[in-house]
């Protein structure tokens, strides 16, 4: 049962099943997309370095988590050329024709197969509700809400407040209105990669004063379960028709792994485009999707 305002409030001190669902925890090109206009993401200088602050919002009203986990794919093969980007059905806890090829060559023993797997692995996202509190780039992004994608290392840090490591250090929950704290986006070019090691919380303080512009900023936050919702997924099928056309060109059936040597002479092709800079590196993990919080109403 969802929440109203003034449960909201009454129980911002008390986070345990979000603290449950932390304990079982433990970008690609855009081309021919149309940009949503819900998301906001940090600019960084001609250096690679950025600065930003944001502040984590609540569950959206009528939802349970504060935060949506979405597993992706996204490699260009060195064969055709060609993009693989889709998310991955591993995220609703079901096959995937991606997860199960890699699977098998990283079995064959062969370490090109093994290289090759580690190029198609699967990459981590989270999706969170947002107010943009500082954006020097962009002031007018100032105030506003808006939707903020991020890596497992971001999502490191959240867990990190949550979860102090010392006795002196206090659990924090930077998902609540009254006693989160900003969370200071620091980012810096680091060997070509976006590195996020700086960035930390702020002390605990109320986002608004006024409880009313709260409810407000709350009531206007996206939803985050249409992110997981398996309609807005492509079927096993269509992926492996697709993941066949990218590693094949021809779009020729892929019996088993071992069919699959992209290391074997290629006919000479058009020059393949560079990867985009990869955002964040992100530990592929073993995915335990994390059940619905408990509802203790």
């Amino acid at each position: 049962m969802a929440l109203d305002f003034s449960a909201l409030k009454k129980n911002r001190g008390n986070f345990d099943d979000l603290m449950q669902e932390v304990e079982k925890i433990n970008t690609p090109s855009t081309e021919g997309r149309q940009k949503d206009e819900r998301f906001w993401q940090p600019e960084v200088d001609k250096s690679g370095n950025g600065y930003a602050v944001i502040r984590f919002l609540p569950p959206p009203k009528g939802e349970e988590l504060p935060w949506a986990r979405v597993w992706h794919h996204a490699f260009q093969s060195p064969s055709t050329g060609k993009w693989y980007i889709e998310n991955s059905l591993t995220t609703l806890n079901k096959p995937d024709p991606v997860s199960e090829l890699n699977t098998e060559l990283w079995h064959t023993g062969e370490e090109k197969d093994k290289e090759t797997a580690r190029r198609q692995k699967r990459k981590l996202t989270y999706i969170s509700n947002i107010v943009v509190v500082k954006d020097p780039s962009n002031p007018q992004n100032e105030g506003k809400p808006f939707l903020y994608k991020y890596g497992k290392k971001i999502f490191d840090k959240i867990k990190d407040v949550m979860q102090p490591q010392f006795e002196d250090e206090d659990p924090v929950n930077p998902f609540d209105f009254w006693k989160g704290a900003n969370f200071k986006l620091k980012i810096r070019n680091v060997e070509g990669y976006r590195n996020y090691d700086k960035s930390e919380f702020d002390s605990i303080a109320k986002l608004l004063d006024d409880d009313e512009a709260l409810e407000t900023t709350w009531n206007n936050q996206h939803s985050l379960v249409e992110f997981t919702d398996p309609k807005n997924f492509k079927s096993y099928e269509d992926l492996k028709k697709k993941l066949e056309m990218v590693l094949t060109a021809s779009g020729a059936s892929l019996r088993k792994a071992e069919d699959v040597d992209l290391d074997r002479p290629k006919p000479v092709l058009a020059p393949v485009s560079k990867p985009t800079p990869k955002v964040e590196e992100d530990v592929d993990e073993s995915l335990s999707y994390f059940a619905k919080l408990a509802n203790e109403d």
